[in-house]
């Protein structure tokens, strides 16, 4: 007897609706001495994430020296003036708590995450380090030699290659143009310039202080108070800087790498930074473009030609100004037809109407991917901090969702032609010279550099 046949529903369900984000609350003080306070109270876990931030990184010190706000940063973990290095990891394990420092270009850094019941001494030692830290002599020579290393290792890294010449290409004399210090630099560091750059910008008038968790903010803006109101220093002289290159026209840029089996691609263009009312617009056109897994650029380069595992676009936001980049490491062999498919998919951004549908489904992607990033303490300081160090009105993050989904096929299409610059944009490739440097030339005006940065040709 034959088995009746079992009929299948192959239809995809659909999305269920969007789920309501029920904000926590935030409060937001100055203490008296000019420290900025943000508390969101989050009570999912008994614990609490914060971040000190210090509104100065390695382009506001870059005249003293370059990358030395991230040395700074660095070595002010390894002792205080009443701790040692082995004691401030002694009390962290006792604490149950977890501690870094960082520096980027626009910001310094104090990262902390412990139990809410041990809140105040983690947040003395945070207090400690941000006033008191000693830099001690060992400390910094370990540190110095080590960042050489690193120095050293990333002029045979393709990504970093890349990033640094296309930086440089943008922003000319600006400090924002200079993403490393040379070993040269490095080697002439000393301790003394880290105090500099310690005692000028490491001042609560300079500073902001985030803290996301499991408590009250009555109790713990006390606690604030009673372990920060001691710490005094004035807001630091702006510094002003010179104005960014305005590259015009595709130009090429060839970094050789003798051997390189394959080629890191790099292209980039001016764009806006996160104050600007078109920042929203430019994140879903971007996600379009190649910010997503399932954008055009990843279909057409990863899925349906095989060039490349990990296409990618990015709209880079720093503190003055911004850049649209795109990136793709891919076989030596397909570089002219890799470029020749990044910019179609960007003309054709740039000259039709996104589709209803496609739109949708990458309104429904970016508005996902904010969500996901608020669901945990972490990611609900970082989007706090963002609204805060880039002053974005009050009601950002609950209004973004909302953003997102009003934008039309007209408003993207618009944004792309603005921003996505096709016939100025600057193309970085780094590989082997004899094997890419013909399918380069393709695209533009060509200039040859070693891994050092000197001028081949």
């Amino acid at each position: 007897m034959a088995t009746p046949a079992v009929e299948v529903n192959s239809a995809v369900p659909g999305l269920s609706a969007e789920r309501q984000v029920t904000w926590p609350k935030r409060q937001r003080v100055r203490l008296s001495n000019g420290l900025d306070v943000i508390l969101v109270e989050s009570h999912t876990i008994p614990k609490f994430h914060g971040e000190l931030f210090l509104r100065s990184g390695n382009a506001t010190v870059i005249e003293r020296g370059p990358g030395l706000a991230e040395m700074t940063a660095t070595v002010l973990r390894t002792g205080t003036s009443k701790r040692v290095s082995r004691q401030i990891e002694e009390d962290l394990r006792r604490l149950g708590a977890d501690l870094s420092s960082y520096a980027g270009a626009d910001t310094s850094a104090i990262s902390f995450a412990g139990l809410s019941e041990f809140a105040e001494p983690l947040l003395g030692l945070v207090d400690e380090l941000a006033r008191d830290a000693a830099f001690p002599e060992a400390e910094f020579e370990r540190e110095r030699r080590q960042k050489l290393e690193e120095v050293k290792l990333s002029r045979t890294e393709p990504g970093f290659l890349a990033g640094e010449r296309l930086r440089k290409v943008l922003f000319g004399a600006h400090p924002y143009g200079v993403v490393s210090p040379s070993e040269e630099q490095v080697a002439a560091y000393k301790r003394d310039d880290l105090l500099g750059v310690y005692r000028d910008f490491y001042t609560p008038e300079n500073a902001l202080l985030v803290l996301v968790g499991d408590f009250q903010p009555g109790a713990m803006l006390k606690s604030v108070e009673k372990v920060f109101g001691a710490w005094q220093g004035k807001k630091p002289v702006p510094s002003v800087f010179a104005s960014p290159a305005n590259p015009r026209s595709r130009h090429v840029y060839l970094v050789h790498q003798p051997g390189a089996v394959q080629t890191q691609i790099l292209a980039g263009c001016h764009a806006i930074t996160r104050r600007h009312p078109d920042w929203v617009k430019l994140g879903l056109t971007n996600s379009l473009y190649g910010g997503a897994f399932n954008s055009r650029l990843v279909m057409n380069i990863r899925e349906d030609k095989g060039y490349t595992y990990s296409p990618r676009s990015g709209v880079n936001a720093l503190r003055q100004h911004g850049y649209f980049s795109v990136s793709a490491a891919v076989r030596n062999d397909v570089v002219a037809a890799s470029l020749t498919e990044i910019f179609y998919e960007m003309d054709k951004l740039r000259s039709l109407p996104v589709p209803e549908p496609e739109l949708a489904d990458a309104q429904n992607y970016l508005s996902g991917v904010f969500s996901m990033g608020l669901a945990t303490q972490g990611g609900l300081l970082g989007q706090i901090a963002v609204v805060a160090l880039n002053e974005l009105p009050d009601d950002y993050l609950e209004t973004y969702r909302a953003k997102v989904r009003a934008l039309t096929p007209a408003d993207l299409l618009e944004t792309a032609r603005k921003y996505l610059d096709s016939a100025n944009m600057q193309i970085v490739v780094v590989g082997d010279r004899a094997q890419i440097e013909s399918q380069a030339a393709l695209f533009g005006e060509l200039e040859v550099f070693d891994a050092q940065g000197k001028h081949l040709r």
